[in-house]
């Protein structure tokens, strides 16, 4: 684990000076200081129709969320017997949400079609892979118990779904914040959540407007046990079928088309081998896109577990007093529930267009998760030598225990890293994921499906790496690392 992490640090810092972590905006600490201003006192009265983008944010995320476990549960019961699902699974969850709503735009427009299925898709296959290791985990023994010719389906329905019925629903529910995350997020790409609103708002400087989208936000999040109850689904569901609509008019010889001819290069169509080849050297900076985006991710996984290490000890019982434990806790809820995207975007007015923005942000926000779930489990832990001052409680008892979970939790976040990574190029950042947003401008669908597919592929390497690397000794329950 040392040299894990030795060879990680050493690799960031030999390909530290290839970034662009440039400043380029005169004065960041005056901007700065607008917007820490309009936080502290925002202005709801100025935000316009705030319960509708409200509404509107969470019944996306709820309807998403239902349409991901409606169509990622049969795939589950498929996963561990057939390579085909468990390849398609992966590459649909290796593609980010905001990826997948580009794509559906140009065929239903800026509707709650394009929203449900951003979500829908990549969810299916991450709940087909998370059902399918929470019913593997299921004892088997239940199911043995039964007496002779009884059908799988009874077997499954009757001895193993109750006893897994617990962890599917644990992780369902956090699935559905991460929607609302992701929700927000469809705001960016013009869709009229609460991210879009936000976004506007910081974007023409009205920080008090901003500061109060964000408590919003924030305040949505913080309430979420008690008005997403298993009772209130069914009123959630129902209401939010009035706040999506309306709903568009499939054209479907577009669709067909656009799947058919759209997506393909017009040489490959033609089976025009040589054309195919000039077509592949017309795409722009291939190259320098995806070392930029390898590069920010290896930056962001290093400035996570840097993060990580200076944060977790701020939550936990073993250090500190109640207030201070209490200002870490909240510290470490507000970077963590705050997306990489958004975090991003506001750095990005900050310090202007480089790397910078983009790597502060994913290392804000994955190594305050991981520094959340490592205090967690330092609380579960009882020091053996009580006498020990902060310091030497810290590096002679607990770190040494807590550290190969932390690093674990690092090596589960790097697929997660990678996506983020991608999409920030939406904010101009030159990774892979700002030339897909450009051709995506352009109508050049042929070019960004490409570069779509090249992104799966490096998700895809980058996870079954992680696997590799990660402590298999380590136990990692929390849904937050799926």
């Amino acid at each position: 684990m040392a040299r894990h992490t030795l060879t990680l640090i050493a690799l960031a810092l030999l390909l530290l000076p290839l970034a662009d972590l440039s400043v380029v905006t005169r004065d960041p600490w005056t901007e700065l200081g607008r917007m820490l201003q309009g936080l502290a006192w925002p202005d709801f009265a100025g935000i316009e129709s705030p319960f509708h983008a409200l509404g509107l944010t969470v019944s996306v995320a709820l309807w998403g969320t239902l349409a991901g476990v409606v169509l990622g549960f049969p795939l589950a019961l498929l996963f561990a017997r057939s390579r085909l699902v468990r390849a398609g699974c992966a590459f649909v969850r290796a593609i980010h949400e905001l990826f997948w709503a580009l794509l559906f735009l140009q065929v239903f427009g800026l509707s709650a079609l394009t929203a449900l299925a951003a979500l829908a898709i990549p969810y299916a296959g991450i709940f087909a892979k998370v059902f399918a290791e929470i019913l593997e985990q299921t004892p088997r023994a239940p199911a043995d118990a039964l007496p002779p010719g009884v059908g799988r389906l009874s077997r499954f329905l009757y001895a193993e779904l109750p006893l897994a019925w617990t962890q599917l629903a644990a992780y369902t529910r956090y699935r559905f914040e991460c929607g609302l995350r992701a929700s927000v997020l469809l705001g960016f790409v013009g869709l009229p959540t609460l991210g879009f609103q936000l976004e506007t708002a910081f974007r023409e400087g009205r920080y008090p407007e901003a500061g109060a989208l964000l408590w919003c936000f924030y305040l949505l999040i913080a309430t979420l046990p008690w008005w997403s109850h298993r009772r209130l689904v069914p009123l959630l569901l129902a209401g939010g079928v009035f706040l999506l609509g309306p709903w568009p008019a499939v054209d479907g010889g577009l669709l067909w088309r656009f799947v058919s001819q759209d997506l393909w290069p017009a040489p490959l169509l033609a089976g025009d081998w040589a054309g195919l080849a000039d077509w592949f050297a017309s795409i722009p900076e291939l190259g320098p896109a995806i070392g930029n985006t390898l590069l920010l991710a290896l930056l962001g996984t290093v400035g996570a577990l840097l993060v990580a290490m200076a944060l977790w000890p701020l939550a936990s019982r073993h250090f500190g007093h109640p207030a201070t434990r209490l200002a870490g806790r909240g510290l470490l809820v507000l970077l963590r529930s705050t997306p990489e995207l958004m975090l991003a975007f506001v750095f990005l007015l900050l310090l202007g267009p480089s790397l910078l923005p983009a790597w502060l942000a994913l290392a804000l926000h994955n190594g305050a998760l991981i520094a959340f779930l490592a205090a967690r489990h330092a609380d579960g832990l009882e020091p053996g030598m009580p006498g020990l001052p902060a310091s030497g409680r810290l590096a002679y008892e607990l770190l040494p225990r807590v550290y190969p979970s932390l690093l674990a939790l690092l090596y589960y976040r790097a697929e997660v890293i990678l996506r983020e990574t991608a999409i920030l190029g939406m904010l101009g950042v030159a990774t892979l994921g700002y030339y897909i947003d450009e051709n995506f401008q352009y109508l050049m669908f042929d070019t960004a499906a490409f570069l779509l597919l090249v992104t799966a592929g490096l998700n895809i390497a980058v996870d079954a790496l992680s696997r590799r690397l990660r402590p298999r000794e380590v136990p990692l329950e929390d849904p937050c690392l799926r």
